[in-house]
């Protein structure tokens, strides 16, 4: 069969068409995958602060609380870099994560919420956040945006002290 001379490069064009569609799925999923285990991050540091804070829920222990959410994990997020990981806690006046609760305390300060709650039944709500930066090339431009926001957030029943 003779071939004309217009077809010479077909299949090399044709490869590097498909070639980078094809990078391009793959950083997607890599993109995905990175921003899935930060996610994941997230939530166990959530989980590791609501626990302690479950079993220390005093207005002394806040620090405390923010301070085990944070060493939960060192990688591939630093949970203790304070300018890009914020971690708040709520108090809830009881275990109902519909519950609004009050802010007491974000990322080493006391934020003057009541936490006259802080008693067995009641709730503790750590929620920790993060900016994703993305790496994919030409998705900031095709979101219009260069990051995207993370937050876990878990509520715990506070099983001391008793209510008066």
């Amino acid at each position: 069969m003779k071939r004309f001379i217009s077809e010479r490069g077909q299949s090399l064009v044709e490869l590097g068409v498909s070639l980078v569609i094809l990078l391009y799925l793959l950083s997607g999923a890599a993109e995905f995958g990175v921003l899935f285990f930060q996610f994941v991050q997230l939530r166990d540091a959530a989980q590791e602060g609501a626990l302690y804070g479950s079993m220390n829920p005093t207005s002394t222990s806040w620090a405390n609380i923010e301070a085990r959410a944070r060493a939960a994990s060192g990688s591939p997020i630093n949970l203790a870099d304070t300018s890009k990981v914020d971690v708040s806690i709520y108090i809830h006046e009881t275990a109902d994560v519909n519950d609004a609760g009050s802010l007491v305390w974000k990322n080493g300060s006391a934020q003057g919420g009541s936490a006259t709650f802080a008693c067995e039944g009641h709730g503790v709500e750590v929620k920790v956040e993060y900016s994703h930066t993305i790496f994919m090339p030409f998705m900031p431009q095709i979101l219009s945006r260069s990051s995207i926001p993370l937050s876990a957030t878990v509520v715990d029943t506070l099983l001391s002290p008793l209510c008066p």
